[in-house]
């Protein structure tokens, strides 16, 4: 017979960004993230910016504090929003159900009031317009009106499997409306020193481009070393 687990497992040895990490990552746009991890790091495109960002704000910056739930259920969540620091994501997983709300607009509320910086989920949400009075930036995969349990079993504090990663609690986690972006605490002082060189290319190239620059490649070239050839 398996042994019945706790219905709440609180944990609380994780590591945690420090204020100068957590600030290289505010205002940075997730593609430049994208480009510092070597193209890597996003979240499934089906977790969305909720009403695809034209009513809330969806940007975000802050380090992940995980909430992981079985399908239906936001014991976790409900747990987190006791435990979490402000300026935290909560990014709360619901083992990807889709039939059901992984939360709605009281404890977006509760989260706001708490001092969370955002919401992320693999599942729907509910409560669209008392999201948009709270205004506190979320991520998830649509709407749906049924409301979840809060029966458990769940955990606080450890990692959740989402939108085709882990992330774990002290993760860094920046989002806005291309989606959501992961990354991992071991790789934060690597990823921090590559941001600006991604930030100083982007900028000169914005800048060409207002200027009228057309095309990064060179076909006459490539063309004479064989990169590329004409047919036909």
């Amino acid at each position: 017979m398996i042994e019945e687990p706790p219905l709440l497992t609180i944990r609380r040895d994780a590591p945690r960004p420090t204020p100068e990490q957590i600030a290289a990552f505010q205002g940075v746009p997730t593609s430049f993230v994208c480009d510092a991890m070597g193209g890597g790091g996003a979240l499934s495109p089906a977790i969305q910016p909720i009403g695809f960002g034209r009513d809330i704000d969806c940007t975000a910056a802050g380090p992940a504090w995980c909430a992981e739930n079985g399908a239906a259920d936001l014991l976790a969540t409900l747990a987190a929003l006791q435990t979490i620091t402000p300026g935290d994501i909560l990014v709360a997983g619901a083992d990807g159900h889709q039939t059901c709300a992984a939360a709605g607009d009281r404890v977006m509320g509760m989260l706001k009031n708490r001092g969370g910086a955002g919401f992320v989920t693999d599942g729907p949400l509910r409560d669209y317009a008392g999201i948009v009075k709270v205004g506190l930036p979320a991520w998830c995969t649509g709407l749906v009106p049924s409301s979840p349990f809060g029966k458990g079993p769940g955990t606080v504090g450890g990692s959740v499997a989402i939108g085709g990663r882990t992330v774990c609690t002290g993760d860094m986690i920046v989002a806005d409306r291309d989606g959501v972006v992961v990354v991992p605490f071991a790789r934060l002082d690597e990823v921090i020193a590559r941001l600006e060189k991604v930030k100083a290319a982007e900028y000169a190239l914005d800048a060409e481009v207002e200027k009228g620059f057309c095309s990064p490649l060179d076909l006459e070239a490539m063309l004479a070393d064989g990169r590329a050839v004409e047919a036909g």
